[in-house]
């Protein structure tokens, strides 16, 4: 599959979120070429505010495959991750991170802060965004239409 394609996977779980009522943020991670987990944000529901798609992904995959090391690991997300997830990723040794759109007020990764750049670091991955952008932000742009209005 082309990473066009592992986005829009991504993109239908933040799809699932915005049905929820949740934040639409959507992930898959993706190991030698199969979505082995899929996740979308659940703070709300879940009552957890680690309950973000990537950790969620990250916790199944970690299960699925017997280890908490993802070292072949390569994640979607449809918004640019926050610190704690980075936080996460790294700790999970993830190989790349594929966004979608920035995030202008929480990205830890270009936007708000740049994590991947905090000496001391025991692991780095890959990160590259703008795949499927409008999409993405388009999902999250309607979300907070949606609660400006009630």
């Amino acid at each position: 599959m082309s990473r066009e394609a592992f986005m829009d996977a991504a993109l239908e779980q933040a799809r699932l979120a915005l049905s929820a009522g949740e934040v639409p943020i959507g992930a898959v991670l993706v190991i030698d070429g199969e979505i082995v987990a899929r996740g979308y944000n659940q703070p709300i529901s879940a009552c957890d505010p680690t309950a973000h798609a990537e950790v969620l992904v990250l916790r199944d995959a970690a299960r699925h495959v017997g280890n908490y090391r993802l070292p072949n690991a390569e994640v979607y997300v449809t918004l640019e991750p926050c610190l704690m997830c980075v936080g996460a990723l790294i700790h999970a040794r993830v190989r790349e991170v594929i966004y979608g759109a920035l995030e202008p007020k929480t990205g830890a990764l270009i936007s708000t802060v740049r994590a991947m750049e905090i000496p001391g670091l025991n692991h780095r991955f890959a990160a590259n965004g703008g795949v499927r952008e409008g999409a993405a932000r388009e999902l999250v742009q309607e979300f907070f239409r949606e609660k400006r209005r009630l």
